[in-house]
C-alpha cells in the first residue's frame, strides 16, 4: 500500500493519539476516509527525540487489518510491550520521533544458499523477512545503515530469530520488501527516562 504526504500525516498523528489514549488521554476520533480502510501491513519506530535511543519497533509484515487500525495497533505495542521499551507516561509521547514504514507486498527472494541470498537482496533498498521452522524475523531497509552489507545484514537477520548468525538452516525462506516512509519528529525535544 502506497499513501500520499497527507495520508502519512494523518497516520502519524493516528499513532501518537493511540499510544497517548492508552496512557489515559481521551480518545481522538479514528480517521476516516475509504483510503483508511484498505488494509495494509505497517511498522512504527519511536526513538527518544533527545538522544536516538530505540523505545520500541513493532509491526506487521502483511496485511490484515486496515491500515489505520495496524498503525494504532503497532504504535501501542512499539511504546508500551516492544520488551527494549522503557515504562512511559503521557509526558513521554512528546518526547519520542514516530517512524512510520508501510510496506510493500513480500516478494519471495530466490536462492541456493547462502552466497546467492547475499547476491539478491538490493543493499539498501530491501527490508528482508527470515523464516525457517517456527522462527521469523525482519529487519527493515533503514537497518541498512547499521549493517551495511548483505552478509552482516543476514547474520543480524538470523540472529534477531534465535539463530546463529553464521547459520543458514535448510529450510531457510526469505522475502523481500520496501517501504513507504513518514516521520514526524517530537514535538518536544527534551527529556527520556
Amino acid at each position: 500500500m502506497k499513501v500520499t504526504a497527507e495520508q502519512g500525516r494523518v497516520l502519524l498523528g493516528w499513532a501518537r493519539a493511540e499510544l497517548r489514549r492508552r496512557l489515559g488521554a481521551a480518545a481522538t476520533p479514528r480517521p476516516s476516509g475509504a483510503w483508511c480502510e484498505v488494509p495494509g501491513a505497517s511498522f512504527v519506530t519511536l526513538r527518544w527525540a533527545v538522544d536516538g535511543r530505540l523505545q520500541g519497533c513493532i509491526g506487521s509484515t502483511e496485511p490484515h487489518v486496515p491500515i489505520v487500525d495496524d498503525v494504532g495497533h503497532n504504535a501501542v505495542a512499539a511504546g508500551l510491550y516492544d520488551p527494549r521499551a522503557d515504562p512511559l507516561v503521557q509526558r513521554d509521547v512528546e518526547a519520542l520521533d514516530v517512524e512510520l514504514s508501510i510496506l510493500s507486498p513480500l516478494e519471495p527472494i530466490a536462492f541456493t544458499d547462502r552466497a546467492s541470498a547475499c547476491n539478491a537482496v538490493r543493499v539498501g533498498v530491501d527490508g528482508i523477512v527470515f523464516s525457517s521452522g517456527r522462527q521469523r524475523a525482519t529487519l527493515l531497509p533503514s537497518m541498512w545503515d547499521r549493517l551495511p552489507t548483505p552478509d552482516v545484514f543476514l547474520s543480524a537477520l538470523l540472529q534477531k530469530a534465535g539463530r546463529p548468525p553464521g547459520a543458514w538452516p535448510d529450510d531457510t525462506r526469505l522475502w523481500r520488501f520496501i517501504v513507504d516512509k513518514h516521520v514526524d519528529m517530537a514535538p518536544r525535544r527534551t527529556a527520556s527516562p
